[in-house]
């Protein structure tokens, strides 16, 4: 427990492990919802002021002190997501930049607009040509410094326009898409799953007028560009596409889901995420190894406080309290 954070008020970093589903907005703002009524992060006579309020409003309550996340993980993705309080909130900047380490699961025989299993299918491409050996040496080609093309389904803008934009409505982009250079420190194959797993291909697919207007925007930087489905050569298989898991330590701004995009591709298949668990964001970790390492703070603590704080120990803290107590940074 660290030293100066008993008596509170404090600013702090602590890492809260984001459970699938929710956004990360949603998060914070729960988390907030605690942080915004406990002496730990509040001074007292703001305490006291909002108590005369009667609890008329949650929003006044929760604007009682300053709360922010250090890197977006996407609903789908759980893993470490840094939380900074008060003062901590101006250190979160140093973790969009920070090494991260994420383990991610490919799912053969598709690709998806959003490159992941929440978009619709784009376009099918055969899969049981691809073997573990194939796999392990086509990451060799994803090592180190490499160049990424972040995917057109994206919110980042061109001419002022965002790229999802020119996708759906079938506007050429009126240049390529910048490439952005990233570091992949180390990535392995951890382990192949094969067709032994429940995951499925999406249901919903493009039909053709969505992939005839995303043909349109990409062959504004590629008049070649096609997206039509390949037949498997293969007898059809009632078992589903090959599956396995990647892990990665990469630079702040990687996209992990254009990794596996791409290695798919490499591979003379297509895939997209299945699964994605950042278990590294700095210097907090899901299984805390290294020097200077600091655990995180489990969503069902924060799940449970939200429906019954619960009473308060012999020091005045609350159980929730007690678990953020033991694995924060004091900024």
């Amino acid at each position: 427990m660290p030293k100066d954070a008993t008596s509170g008020p404090v600013s702090a970093l602590f890492g809260v492990i984001k459970p699938s589903g929710p956004t990360s907005m949603s998060v914070v703002n729960d988390v907030k919802t605690l942080v915004a009524s406990s002496p730990l992060f509040v001074e007292g006579s703001k305490l006291a002021e909002k108590a005369k309020q009667g609890g008329k409003s949650r929003k006044a309550r929760r604007d009682a002190v300053k709360i922010g996340q250090g890197g977006t993980l996407d609903p789908l993705a759980d893993g470490v997501l840094v939380i900074g309080v008060g003062k901590g909130t101006k250190k979160l900047s140093e973790f969009l930049d920070c090494v991260k380490e994420y383990r991610t699961t490919c799912l053969l025989g598709c690709e998806t607009d959003t490159y992941d299993s929440e978009g619709k299918q784009v376009r099918a491409a055969p899969w049981h040509h691809v073997t573990r050996e194939q796999v392990e040496k086509a990451l060799e080609q994803f090592r180190g410094e490499i160049e990424q093309v972040p995917p057109i389904f994206s919110a980042l803008k061109m001419d002022g326009m965002p790229l999802y934009d020119y996708a759906r409505k079938g506007i050429p982009l009126p240049r390529p898409i910048e490439k952005r250079k990233v570091t992949v420190h180390e990535l392995e194959l951890v382990e192949w799953l094969g067709s032994d797993h429940s995951f499925r291909l999406p249901e919903k697919k493009f039909s053709t007028e969505e992939k005839e207007a995303m043909e349109k925007a990409l062959q504004g930087m590629d008049s070649n560009v096609s997206i039509k489905d390949e037949p498997e050569q293969e007898v059809p298989s009632e078992n589903p596409p090959t599956a396995f898991v990647l892990r990665m330590k990469v630079s702040g701004g990687t996209y992990v889901r254009c990794i596996v995009h791409d290695l798919a591709h490499k591979l003379g298949s297509a895939g997209h995420v299945v699964t994605l668990q950042r278990s590294r964001q700095g210097r907090f970790a899901l299984e805390p190894k290294e020097e200077g390492d600091r655990a995180c703070v489990s969503w069902d603590i924060f799940k449970v406080a939200l429906a019954d704080e619960g009473p308060v120990d012999d020091e005045g803290h609350k159980e929730w309290e007690r678990e953020v107590l033991s694995k924060l940074e004091v900024v």
